[in-house]
């Protein structure tokens, strides 16, 4: 707990310098982007990085709105660009995963469905 330098609470607990309610306190009173929080959140990003991120997607969708809207008649409209990851997107290897997944359930399903239908049919494993 680094929020409290030059004390370790926990060891102040084990050794009864502190009760169970006073850590409790110290542990709710950490700040919501230490290093605790992002631990259990499982990233590194702080509350301020995730607003710039929001603020850079917000501000280059008002550029493409602003270019939409102001440009010649025949020319093609502009589309909007992927938005900026965040650790709480999933990656595109998190994605892949998760669609073979769906596959081999789908799958799966679909030949359970067919056993049960036209067990002659059903492949034999």
């Amino acid at each position: 707990m680094h929020h409290y330098p030059g004390r370790d609470p926990i060891a102040e607990f084990w050794r009864g310098e502190i009760t169970l309610r006073k850590l409790r306190v110290m542990v709710e009173g950490l700040p919501p982007d230490g290093a605790t929080a992002r631990a259990v959140a499982g990233h590194h990003w702080r509350h301020l990085e995730f607003m710039v991120a929001q603020m850079l997607n917000e501000t280059v969708r008002m550029r493409v709105d602003f270019g939409n809207a102001n440009r010649a008649e025949k020319a093609p409209a502009q589309e909007y660009p992927e938005p900026v990851w965040t650790p709480t997107q999933p990656s595109k290897k998190q994605k892949a995963k998760k669609v073979r997944k769906e596959r081999v359930e789908a799958r799966a399903g679909y030949l359970r469905i067919v056993a049960l239908a036209t067990p002659e049919h059903a492949e034999k494993g």
